[in-house]
């Protein structure tokens, strides 16, 4: 089966084949830039190392946030146009289950994260064991504080994977000390190969079903909601 993975839910610009379960080409860049200038040279840049062209495609997986509302739009809307185009199935996968998959031993507690601003990130609690990745906590927008103040209370040590660690790291270690464990900066981001072999065991979705999974209304919409509400004449 030939898996195309796209990944541009947040700073990282991620896209990668697999072929049959194995790993044929990846391309990972960190840098700020739009991904929606980047994603197609390197979704044609992958496919011609792997020397698979769009008819030979098989499947196609995407992270579907959260993170970056635009860039979590850029992967859907290219994934799904290239999905009903090619008549191909369709996988969505959570983009900080995605980053707990960095994760090198079962058994460990781990909190993927973003920076949501406000001192809020969107983290959940996972953990590695011999059935796949568990969901100990679901994915959610929180208060960093808040967030750590619940880990604390377990009273296990808890791995942080976060392309933006430098932001709270000083918070974490200020709160859960010995039990914080924070990896090399390299294991920080997301792999687009790993998301490539992930499309093998996760469900599909119907494409016209698929949805961002911002966790949170944008700004604008929040706001819009507000002014719907009925004004109170008493």
């Amino acid at each position: 089966m030939n898996i195309l993975a796209i990944d541009t839910s947040n700073q990282v610009l991620g896209v990668a084949i697999s072929k049959d379960g194995e790993l044929q080409a990846e391309y990972t860049a960190n840098v700020k830039r739009n991904h929606s200038i980047g994603l197609m040279p390197a979704i044609e840049y992958v496919m011609e190392k792997s020397n698979i062209t769009t008819d030979q495609l098989d499947r196609l997986v995407v992270a579907k946030g959260p993170g970056s509302y635009t860039g979590v739009r850029i992967g859907l809307a290219t994934a799904k146009t290239m999905a009903w185009a090619l008549g191909i199935p369709i996988v969505a996968i959570s983009s900080l289950e995605l980053l707990a998959y960095n994760v090198r031993e079962k058994g460990v507690a781990v909190s993927p994260f973003f920076d949501a601003r406000r001192g809020l990130v969107y983290t959940g609690l996972y953990q590695l064991d011999h059935e796949g990745m568990q969901v100990l906590e679901a994915d959610q927008n929180i208060a960093m504080e808040t967030w750590l103040e619940q880990l604390k209370r377990l009273e296990r040590p808890v791995l942080f994977f976060s392309q933006d660690i430098d932001i709270h790291e000083a918070v974490i270690k200020e709160n859960l000390g010995d039990l914080a464990r924070l990896p090399h900066r390299i294991d920080h981001l997301p792999r687009p190969g790993m998301l490539a072999l992930m499309g093998n065991y996760y469900p599909e979705t119907p494409v016209h079903q698929l949805t961002p999974n911002y966790i949170r209304l944008v700004e604008a919409e929040a706001n819009w909601l507000k002014e719907q509400k009925p004004h109170d004449t008493n």
